[in-house]
């Protein structure tokens, strides 16, 4: 069976956040790590939804929700990064769900595109 880079990269992603919010929660930071937490996990939950979609259509509306989810995981560690709540190094995570964004748009319109 073929590795699904996408679906790989999410786990991935949501792993080493998962690692963050310990780290945040040990320099007693719990407003914004649980939003990145929330959002973060959710795009990987979206898409391995995405990849047993039953159609097309859903296969897109999932993997959407994805970028979505993604998005707002940037905004929060832009919004972390900027703040003096942590001394973590956040860039690393910003450029990850940035690769990830980028995936995630090209999948969304090569799907849209083969309609």
């Amino acid at each position: 069976m073929k590795e699904n880079i996408i679906a790989t990269k999410t786990f991935d992603f949501a792993l080493s956040i998962v690692n963050l919010f310990v780290q945040l929660k040990k320099e007693n930071e719990f407003i914004i790590s649980k939003q990145i937490l929330r959002s973060a996990t959710s795009i990987g939950a979206n898409v391995e939804e995405a990849i047993a979609a039953q159609s097309r259509k859903d296969f897109i509306h999932k993997m959407s929700i994805a970028s979505k989810e993604a998005r707002e995981t940037k905004y929060w560690l832009r919004l972390l990064d900027k703040s003096d709540l942590t001394t973590i190094e956040i860039n690393h995570y910003l450029i990850e769900v940035e690769h990830i964004i980028n995936i995630i748009t090209k999948i969304i319109k090569t799907s849209q595109e083969s309609k």
